[in-house]
């Protein structure tokens, strides 16, 4: 076999690897119960013109399990991180204390958790779709090495291989959202 009709199975691996890197940093997003400072990570503050993350409008700390306190640097800020937070859809009412804006995070309902768990699958199904279409990807490289002149036992070796690689992507986020779901059911 010639090293031209090689598919790149590192750069298979390296996409289906950022397709669950994004499933945890959404899964990281979600509340359950617990404060986080990746809570406030997806929020975004229109800060002097600009779209701004929070956490670079001030220094994010989690002091007590239940609350989330942001110390915004610039006082001028403070209503537009406010209001970026109760605008966010994250449910939690923020609290101003001078330079402090303080989240304290409710008790989840069982309604509340049923939601959020849905939300997870969601979130997890979409992580699958993108494995997919990075299967599909590695695929259509096999069918044009195919018509480049691969051989059909190569042809079968290589799409056993991304097959193998999707495998294992759908089984870790299957994983990651049985872990996710059971932390947001737990009580």
């Amino acid at each position: 076999m010639s090293d031209d009709l090689e598919i790149d199975l590192d750069a298979i691996q390296r996409r289906m690897d950022g397709a669950m890197n994004a499933l945890k940093t959404e899964f990281a997003s979600l509340r359950t119960g617990r404060a986080s400072a990746s809570i406030v990570e997806p929020i975004q503050v229109d800060a002097y013109g600009t779209m701004t993350p929070i956490n670079q409008l001030g220094t994010v700390n989690v002091p007590e399990p239940r609350m989330v306190v942001i110390n915004v640097w610039d006082k001028a800020m403070i209503g537009k991180v406010e209001k970026a937070i109760r605008e966010s859809g994250i449910g939690i009412n923020p609290v101003t204390d001078g330079p402090l804006i303080r989240l304290p995070i409710p008790e989840l309902n069982e309604e509340r958790r049923k939601q959020l768990t849905k939300v997870a699958a969601g979130y997890a199904e979409s992580a699958k779709v993108a494995i997919r279409n990075v299967r599909r990807d590695g695929m259509d490289q096999i069918k044009k090495a195919k018509a480049a002149g691969m051989g059909e036992d190569d042809q079968k070796m290589w799409s056993d291989e991304v097959q193998e690689l999707t495998d294992k992507a759908i089984a870790g986020i299957d994983k990651a959202l049985e872990s996710k779901q059971a932390e947001i059911m737990q009580v």
